[in-house]
């Protein structure tokens, strides 16, 4: 049995393992300090719309929703 991931599950993951080492994880401690100053605790701190704009912009946003022709 072959039990190697696909060169497509490959590119995936290479460029989440990217994304979480240059966003995600430097920016916990900024989202921890935006959600304690957010007014009552309400809406998302700014950089976890930052994060999602840059998620987007490497094609990892909406997995789940492929466009129309992939």
């Amino acid at each position: 049995m072959e039990f190697s991931f696909s060169d497509r599950c490959e590119d995936y993951r290479s460029r989440l393992v990217a994304f979480m080492d240059e966003w995600v994880y430097p920016n916990e401690h900024v989202y921890e300090t935006q959600a304690r100053t957010h007014a009552h605790g309400h809406g998302q701190p700014a950089v976890m719309e930052q994060m999602k704009t840059e998620a987007r912009t490497r094609g990892l946003w909406n997995l789940f929703h492929p466009e129309l022709g992939e």
